[in-house]
């Protein structure tokens, strides 16, 4: 190798690196598009889509409105849905997620965890989801006749392991209604005379 040859290999690499460098240095002057948490907060959440969450009932916020008819699991490319009915008749959840921990593995995929809600079955006896598995496509909250399910606004869903991404809506629901604030009684109506 010659000498002008190792120059010329030198002065190529020394331009790429200015290169790189000048890249960089732009790079580092831009204002910050990532909000660094806990430090910052997410600000403008009204575009935002989280996971799948069922909506309650007017007159009971803990009931879902979902009629168990099993469009939304129909509907979903991913089969992260999974919805069965009470067993042996009980309506409570409890009793429904027994018969379907029976059946196999208590969350997995749709199609063997739950079978395909009976007819006449009007409350669900268990609702599950798995976010892990969930591309957010929005086909189950569009397939749903009685509109069921929307995306969750809550943003700062974090867990350890798959497990923890593979949810009982069911379950989730009634957490949410014990935590909805009761609405203040109207204050009375004073006379001035």
């Amino acid at each position: 190798m010659s000498l002008s040859d190792l120059v010329s290999e030198a002065a190529t690499g020394l331009k790429s690196l200015l290169v790189g460098l000048g890249i960089t240095g732009r790079a580092f002057a831009r204002p910050a598009v990532t909000v660094i948490y806990p430090r910052q907060e997410v600000d403008n959440l009204d575009t935002y889509r989280g996971h799948v969450e069922l909506i309650g009932r007017e007159d009971n916020p803990a009931m879902p409105r979902c009629i168990a008819c099993g469009a939304c699991t129909r509907a979903c490319p991913s089969q992260c849905l999974s919805v069965a009915c009470p067993i042996s008749g009980g309506g409570g959840s409890h009793e429904a997620q027994e018969g379907v921990e029976m059946a196999g593995e208590l969350i997995a995929r749709a199609a063997v965890m739950a079978p395909a809600p009976q007819k006449g079955c009007k409350v669900p006896g268990a609702f599950f989801y798995d976010y892990s598995l969930c591309s957010l496509c929005g086909q189950c909250v569009k397939a749903c006749p009685v509109d069921s399910l929307r995306f969750s606004g809550h943003a700062y869903f974090v867990g350890a392991s798959r497990a923890d991404f593979r949810l009982d809506l069911l379950a989730r629901l009634t957490r949410q209604a014990v935590n909805v604030p009761a609405s203040p009684p109207a204050a009375p109506l004073e006379e001035h005379a």
